[in-house]
Parts: structure tokens; C-alpha cells; sequence
């Protein structure tokens, strides 16, 4: 993109890289959790479901720097994963993992909306005609609940766009590797004659978020449609 510039334009591309990544890699987590507080009923469940939504009480940064003292190189944790190639902190994996466990929350909370509207006669009636819990899950539940399930995932992928607590606390704000949207913003508006780079990028910004929220309003709608039957 001509009206760009370089840095702009590797921060475009290294947000939507982070993002993608943050919802691929967390959304059969997402699922599976979702799954498991629709359905299940099990000591520490709503310890589960506390840990799953802290991340949208904590201060983002208290998050990153959580992060940041357990994977760190010279954290126990962090120093192991090193040996085997597996590098978070001060590289762009840690911005995908930072951003991935800040938009977990909000892509269990759609994904266990539309688990729970799902009938539990319908998952009833195919394990009565002898199927097992995975096969009914996976012809029953999962395609009954596919369009809370794209919902979470939109939303997530938005909220991830737009990370930045976590994000610039556990991987810093390094030009090319871990400089995302938020970040290059912030960075521009610390420089003389950067507003227009930042401006270019919040319209980019505010796009992209709104795009998500209105894809994800009509997959609501539609699955509000379906489970009335209209």
C-alpha cells in the first residue's frame, strides 16, 4: 500500500500475523473450555470459569508481566522451552500468546452461549441411538453451535488486533518483530510529526474493529434466528 509508509505497513501486517495466529492456535481451547462449562458438572468449575475471565479483570499489564516473569530466558520455565527452540518473551510468538490469552474470554463466552441454546434432547437423542459423546459432539453440538463459534472467533481476532497492555509489557515495543497496531501507535504520537502515521493507523484500527463487530452481530442474529426456528 502506497499511503503506508514501511513501518506502517510491517506493523499492519505483524498485528494480523499475531492476531491469526492468537485465534487459530486458541480456538479448539476455547471450544473445548466452552464445552466443558456448558455441559459439564465438576468440582472447580467455577474456579474454571474465574480463570478463564481474570484476564478481562486484571490490568492487561499485570497480565504481560505474569507472563513476562515465567517465560522470560531466565525464567525456570522459560529457560526450558529455550532449549527446545521455543522463544515467547521479546519476539512476536509472545505478542500472539499475550494477545490470545486477553481475547480467550471473550471467544469462551460466545462459544458457551451458543452451546448452552443448543437443545440437550437433540444430543440426548443421538446418544440414545447409540452414538458416542465425541460423535455426538462433533455432528450434534459442534454444527448447532457453529455460528457462536465464528462469533467468538471474530471477536477474538479483533480483540487480539487491538492488544496492547500485555502485549508491549511481556515483548516490548521493538520495530519489525513485536511492533503491532497499538504499539506503533503509541510509538508514532512519542515522536515529533508522527500523528499522521497514527492517524493513518487508528483509521486502520477502528475498520478493522467495527468490521468485527458487525460480521459478529449478524452471526448472532442468525443463530438467534435458527434455535427460534423463523
Amino acid at each position: 500500500m502506497d499511503w503506508l509508509s514501511p513501518a506502517e505497513w510491517s506493523a499492519v501486517t505483524l498485528s494480523l500475523r499475531v492476531a491469526v495466529w492468537a485465534t487459530v492456535v486458541s480456538l479448539p481451547l476455547g471450544i473445548f473450555v466452552a464445552y466443558a462449562l456448558a455441559r459439564w458438572r465438576f468440582p472447580g468449575r467455577q474456579l474454571l470459569n474465574g480463570m478463564v475471565h481474570l484476564p478481562l479483570i486484571l490490568p492487561p499489564v499485570v497480565t504481560g508481566y505474569l507472563l513476562l516473569v515465567t517465560l522470560s530466558p531466565t525464567a525456570p520455565l522459560g529457560a526450558l522451552l529455550g532449549k527446545f527452540g521455543i522463544v515467547f518473551a521479546f519476539h512476536w510468538t509472545g505478542a500472539a500468546l499475550a494477545a490470545g490469552i486477553m481475547a480467550f474470554p471473550l471467544m469462551v463466552r460466545a462459544i458457551r452461549l451458543s452451546m448452552e441454546a443448543v437443545d440437550p434432547r437433540l444430543e440426548q437423542a443421538g446418544a440414545t441411538l447409540g452414538a458416542a459423546p465425541i460423535w455426538v459432539f462433533l455432528t450434534v453440538t459442534l454444527p448447532l453451535s457453529l455460528p457462536g463459534i465464528l462469533t467468538g472467533a471474530i471477536l477474538a481476532f479483533a480483540k487480539a488486533m487491538g492488544e496492547f497492555g500485555a502485549t508491549i509489557t511481556f515483548v516490548s515495543n521493538i520495530p519489525g518483530q513485536t511492533r503491532t497496531l497499538p504499539s506503533a501507535i503509541y510509538a508514532f504520537l512519542q515522536v515529533p510529526g508522527g500523528e499522521s502515521s497514527a492517524l493513518r493507523l487508528v483509521a486502520i484500527s477502528i475498520v478493522l474493529a467495527m468490521g468485527a463487530l458487525v460480521i459478529s452481530e449478524l452471526l448472532a442474529r442468525r443463530l438467534q434466528a435458527r434455535m427460534s426456528g423463523t
